[in-house]
């Protein structure tokens, strides 16, 4: 990769296209959706939207702690007024039943199947905040900022040939983004693998690990199997593109890698 070449396209909008070996073979013109405002807040309503979906609806059943009948005596006994069960001779008689805090009681309040769990947004703000989200793959102190590793990298987007798209062997892709100097980015997503601290343990999420680049193609033909065993790694279509790819954890500049025929299909995908 020559930085002396990678030079010229700062202030141009068009940005250098890196073949398989790490080297500049040519330029591309950007399209104007890197132009887009960068809108935080709409990015993060975007990511909790897409969360929302996955969420499962709990609830209790409407009639638990209820199948009792169980009275209160009222007043002027000496005793609490709490509900209890009817008749004598037998352990329950006595006993306090139906409210909230005692034996087989309900519960207060409990979670209910009717609740709204998905958080909706609207469709010109998801299309502004996707935008947004591709725009930002472009700015280097937001990558910078999400931790990612891109000092080696002259200039942001990263663009490469399009024969990237066929890469099918993990050794061979994981050499090209060692020749466009991700070796430390590679390094830092590997190390970040640890086991989650608290209960998460428990419930299928064990391990907690760093987001790593993202390669967008136009045509999937064979790097997702390439790229499957690759830490942190992810690949996406251009059609497939959604605002969490993009920005994790609804923190906006995930380092990108673009694939040429991505790059020139964008706007129209997205006009």
């Amino acid at each position: 990769m020559t930085e002396e070449k990678a030079e010229e396209f700062k202030e141009l909008d068009e940005a250098p296209v890196y073949g398989l070996n790490g080297e500049i073979i040519g330029k591309v013109e950007l399209p104007s959706i890197f132009k887009t405002p960068i809108r935080p807040d709409l990015v993060k309503r975007a990511v909790l939207s897409i969360q929302s979906m996955r969420l499962q609806p709990k609830g209790r059943d409407p009639m638990a702690g209820k199948r009792t009948t169980a009275e209160s005596r009222g007043v002027g006994l000496g005793i609490a007024r709490i509900p209890r069960v009817k008749g004598s001779g037998y352990p329950r008689a006595g006993q306090g039943a139906f409210a909230p805090g005692t034996v087989g009681g309900r519960l207060a309040h409990p979670p209910t199947p009717e609740k709204k769990i998905v958080k909706k947004i609207n469709k010109k703000e998801k299309k502004l905040a996707l935008k947004s989200a591709i725009a930002a793959t472009a700015k280097k102190d937001l990558v910078l900022k999400r931790g990612h590793k891109v000092n080696g990298i002259p200039t942001l987007p990263v663009v490469v040939d399009g024969k990237i798209e066929e890469v099918k062997n993990t050794g061979r892709l994981v050499e090209i983004l060692r020749n466009l100097k991700l070796e430390e980015e590679l390094e830092r997503v590997k190390n970040s693998r640890r086991i989650r601290a608290g209960k998460g343990k428990m419930r299928g999420r064990r391990i907690k690990q760093a987001k790593g680049p993202l390669i967008v193609v136009e045509e999937d033909k064979g790097i997702s199997k390439a790229a499957a065993n690759i830490p942190g790694l992810d690949i996406a279509s251009v059609k497939s593109l959604n605002v969490e790819l993009l920005a994790p954890g609804t923190h906006l500049g995930r380092l990108t890698i673009w694939s040429e025929p991505a790059i020139r299909v964008l706007d129209k995908v997205f006009s």
